[in-house]
């Protein structure tokens, strides 16, 4: 368990930015499940969902050059809100897995060739002795914009993304669980995406950043 609460090269609590997102819940009287809940909101909402925010550059998945940003895509999200975990004391790991989306992918589906995402990052958090998945990606404005509800996370159960939209329309499948990790694998990340995208490397400028 230890393992899951310890600073990292991507998890780097201790640096002032992450310490400036985590301030107002460190010397509360809030349970750590509602720290979580919280923090969850403020990552979720705080940071707009970019599918298209690649770049392969280890220094970039940083979450305290994350937490400079106002953008990012779901590993991005998560990895934030691992190192927020941390920093209040709470264990929490990276976790991946491959999905689907049914819901507005034309430019998705123009520019990786397909309308899966992988691999989409999520947060494994240890709350009341058990691990509970929380998924931060999505903010409330393009959940509005794609007719989803906004991903709630109570702390006690899995908030995972919605099979069905308000409307009945197939939204998010997943395919494929990596498992989790308790450390970004930077390698691994990288080697999955230029596997199942074709046109990633037409996509990359000379910088390993995605151009569009």
């Amino acid at each position: 368990m230890t393992e899951n609460l310890e600073r990292t090269y991507f998890f780097d609590y201790e640096h002032s930015a992450i310490q400036e997102l985590v301030a107002e819940y460190k010397n509360s009287d809030l349970s750590e499940i509602e720290k979580a809940r919280q923090l969850y909101l403020k990552v979720r909402d705080g940071w707009r969902y970019n599918p298209y925010d690649i770049v392969f550059r280890k220094d970039v998945l940083k979450a305290s050059y994350i937490a400079k940003k106002d953008h990012g895509h779901c590993i991005d999200k998560a990895v934030l809100y691992i190192a927020g975990l941390r920093g209040l004391g709470i264990p929490a790991k990276l976790h991946l897995a491959k999905v689907k989306n049914h819901i507005a992918v034309d430019r998705l589906t123009e520019k990786f060739g397909t309308n899966e995402l992988t691999p989409h990052g999520m947060v494994d958090v240890y709350l009341n002795d058990k691990w509970v998945k929380a998924t931060p990606a999505f903010n409330q404005e393009l959940c509005r914009l794609t007719g989803v509800e906004p991903l709630e996370f109570n702390g006690e159960e899995d908030s995972i993304f919605q099979e069905f939209n308000k409307d009945g329309k197939e939204f998010m499948e997943y395919l494929d669980d990596y498992g989790s990790f308790d450390d970004v694998p930077f390698e691994f990340i990288e080697a999955n995406m230029r596997e199942n995208y074709p046109n990633l490397d037409r996509l990359l400028n000379e910088a390993g950043e995605l151009k569009l």
